[in-house]
């Protein structure tokens, strides 16, 4: 499997490189006291590692970063965009809007297909004593049981499309959602940052993921922010096979079905102080303490539950982990004055495939003296 815990631990490397990336820029910028685009930085860290994961060293020879990045947003405006046919049926008669959304469906569709093209080609033609445990990357893998599972060239380019869009995306969100919560609670923030520096040895570069398994409250403040601000509110719409009831109510099969998980999440007779960040709930002895990831408990589904549960669960939650771990060990973070005069960190947010917050994050970093 692409995504079990133990290949998703043989990309510890790639997350820790793309880690002391972004560290470093941020210690310059906390260098010359400037403010810097969190937002923007991590989206692209959560870009990087998927793409180096799915494409390797050819990802970092060829400098397709730009490029992986616009094609993601452009999947994400067409997939996620607002259609006026929905709500105005007499339109589709008029086939213009079908024409403008499919004319720029097939520009982008034309540009992955080329770009995963050479992907495919490139590892092809790849000789096996090349192949270390950290050369190979998941389209090595696909390539490996193409005869095994008659896997054609347009299920491979399938595959490797979708890992780009979900691994993205979406861990950028929480990341992204996880600091302008600390930043809101600044006494959690400090309870966060004392975990963690009390718990690395003292003068590391970086926390690394041997250290994660010790950070309690760093996995508690990842779930709160998972329960309040997941990336997918609605989850993946599923399809009934069969016709079906639940309580009274008459599924017929055939039918879409769409879980309002923000709401299951937010529902004040499973939550206590259901609207509040409070990341105690999940630890021990918490009301939520024996809550997971793994859909077994249906008023918290971040990832989904059953057969149909994200597979890229254990990739995410590994990417949001190290990196928080090192936004709170390496710096303390202030808003910048604009921010503070115009009354602090907005939480509007945008909707789409995805619910995200519709301004950037400007924060300053600064390295904690000794």
């Amino acid at each position: 499997h692409l995504l079990t815990n133990k290949k998703v631990r043989s990309y510890r490397h790639v997350r820790e490189h793309e880690v002391r990336l972004v560290v470093a820029k941020i210690r310059d910028a906390a260098s010359k006291c400037t403010v810097i685009d969190l937002t923007d930085l991590l989206n692209a860290f959560t870009n990087d590692i998927v793409c180096e994961a799915v494409s390797g060293r050819l990802f970092r020879e060829r400098g397709h970063k730009k490029l992986f990045r616009e094609l993601v947003e452009a999947n994400s405006l067409l997939l996620g965009g607002f259609n006026l046919e929905d709500y105005f049926p007499m339109l589709v008669k008029m086939d213009i809007i079908k024409r403008i959304v499919c004319a720029k469906a097939q520009k982008v569709n034309k540009m992955w297909d080329n770009l995963l093209n050479n992907i495919i080609d490139e590892h092809a033609r790849k000789s096996v004593p090349e192949h270390n445990n950290e050369d190979i990357d998941f389209t090595d893998v696909l390539l490996s049981i193409q005869q095994e599972y008659k896997l054609t060239r347009d299920h491979i380019k399938a595959q490797l499309e979708i890992m780009f869009e979900a691994g993205t995306d979406t861990s950028f969100i929480v990341l992204e959602y996880a600091m302008v919560q600390l930043m809101r609670k600044p006494h959690l923030m400090n309870k966060l940052q004392a975990e963690v520096r009390s718990t690395i040895t003292k003068g590391k570069e970086i926390v690394t993921e041997d250290d994660l398994d010790s950070l309690a409250y760093l996995k508690a403040v990842i779930k709160e922010t998972l329960r309040l601000h997941m990336p997918g509110p609605l989850l993946i719409p599923h399809l009934s096979m069969a016709d079906c009831n639940i309580k009274g109510y008459t599924i017929p099969s055939g039918i879409r079905v769409i879980i309002n998980s923000w709401a299951l999440a937010r529902d004040p007779s499973s939550w206590e102080h259901a609207d509040e960040f409070m990341p105690e709930r999940f630890m021990e002895c918490g009301s939520a303490a024996t809550m997971d990831y793994k859909g077994n408990d249906f008023q918290y589904l971040p990832f989904g539950a059953g057969r149909r549960i994200c597979p890229g669960m254990n990739y995410a939650t590994a990417s949001i982990e190290i990196m928080l771990a090192n936004l709170m060990y390496n710096f303390n973070w202030k808003l910048p004055v604009e921010l503070m005069d115009e009354g602090g960190i907005s939480m509007t947010e945008l909707f789409g495939m995805t619910v995200h917050r519709k301004e950037k994050l400007l924060l300053v970093p600064v390295v904690p003296q000794d």
